[in-house]
């Protein structure tokens, strides 16, 4: 994917300027005098934007930045990259809920929260990313998804069908494609993954839940069956494929699936590849820092609750069945609850305060396992005289104390 310097800095040159407030503008894009949707339709030009970098951070970064600040009046965009392994999930989900967090960060996958909705997703480089921009009152999504099938049609005669979720399938429900969308006051994108050669077995461990318990209202994704087209047609391969689309998008007119003259086709801005840094787009830096950081990834899962259910055996040889709840506020440990037998207290102040002083700290799979070793020893110093198994009182880390 990456060219040489000669041939970057002559794609550099085909890029819209950027003017003083940081705002992408070609010299087709000043009109902005329009009332009606069809209007200067004639003169919307389509460019293929194909980004330099692999990191999921700066895509997603460069993603918001032509969202923010490019004018889409007359000129659309698709915009394709392909990142370095990673999970990718929706705006309104739970990541604890949608992926086995603990692997990915112990085998160095980042995990992004993106500004769009939908599903959690796994990204490597055998995954094709694909964000088609446009106007909002110009944004259609099933117009975008043909731009893909027609391709696979045309170049290498595979049929498929976009279903009722909007994803792209093969051989009867097999999915290939899933997509999300972010619609604006004047601008919109909708983007999807291709799944060309993706490592399935990463993608099946990775999205694999690993927590339970989870209660919660963030949106959770819907699991499908998946097959990389490369597993259907080996001659599907990504460079060939990105050429495609890229093709086929230029080719077709801008409101309606339908091949364009050939004079249509010359007058496109055509693919140019571009280098997601501060210098081509100013601000992307602080972009590039809020998609990568704590507060966004994790802060803003939607609150949720973790209900734990454990045994643990005290000195006079009985079995108790214990129940701790976690209440997880902006990623933060906000509660800690627990259901003990009557007469259960701790004798010891530093086990108490290990509890009691998780609350306030960021949640992770850590801080759950811990709170159980920790009543687990508290458990085993204390013998309970005697348990009435229907009287059950509740304790949280203030009546511990």
């Amino acid at each position: 994917m990456f060219l040489p310097t000669r041939l970057i800095v002559i794609a550099r040159r085909c890029l819209p300027r950027l003017d003083s407030i940081g705002v992408a503008r070609h010299a087709s894009t000043y009109k902005t005098t329009y009332t009606k949707r069809n209007e200067g339709v004639d003169s919307i030009k389509k460019s293929v934007f194909m980004s330099q970098s692999t990191n999921v951070f700066v895509n997603l970064a460069l993603e918001h930045w032509l969202y923010r600040n490019f004018n889409f009046s007359n000129h659309h965009v698709l915009l394709c990259y392909i990142n370095d392994p990673c999970v990718v999930f929706g705006r309104h989900q739970n990541p604890w809920l949608e992926c086995n967090v603990h692997a990915a960060e112990k085998e160095g996958i980042a995990l992004v929260r993106r500004n769009s909705g939908g599903g959690t997703v796994y990204h490597d480089k055998g995954n094709l990313n694909l964000t088609f921009f446009s106007r909002r009152d110009r944004y259609n999504r099933n117009y975008n998804l043909k731009i893909i099938t027609n391709t696979l049609l045309r170049h290498w005669d595979l049929n498929s069908e976009i279903n009722k979720r909007d994803d792209i399938i093969v051989d009867g429900d097999y999915k290939v494609s899933g997509s999300a969308a972010k619609l604006g006051m004047s601008n919109a994108y909708h983007h999807c993954t291709l799944l060309v050669k993706v490592n399935k077995a990463n993608l099946n461990s990775i999205l694999e839940k690993k927590e339970n318990g989870i209660v919660t209202n963030a949106t959770t994704s819907t699991h499908s069956a998946i097959m990389n087209l490369s597993d259907i047609n080996p001659n599907i391969h990504m460079k060939k494929l990105i050429a495609c689309i890229g093709w086929e998008y230029m080719r077709t007119k801008a409101l309606v699936c339908e091949d364009g003259e050939y004079d249509f086709v010359q007058q496109q801005k055509g693919f140019q590849y571009i280098n997601p840094n501060e210098h081509w787009f100013p601000g992307i830096n602080q972009f590039i820092n809020d998609f990568g950081s704590w507060d966004w990834n994790y802060g803003k899962t939607p609150k949720f609750t973790i209900t734990r259910t454990f045994d643990v055996s005290t000195n006079d040889d009985k079995i108790h069945r214990l129940n701790l709840n976690l209440e997880i506020e902006n990623g933060i440990v906000e509660g800690i609850r627990m259901n003990l037998p009557a007469g259960l207290v701790s004798t010891s102040d530093q086990d108490v305060s290990v509890i009691s002083n998780l609350r306030g700290t960021r949640y992770n799979h850590e801080v759950t396992e811990k709170i159980i070793s920790e009543i687990g020893k508290i458990v085993t110093l204390n013998t309970i005289q005697s348990i009435d198994e229907n009287n059950v009182r509740r304790f949280d880390e203030a009546t511990l104390q």
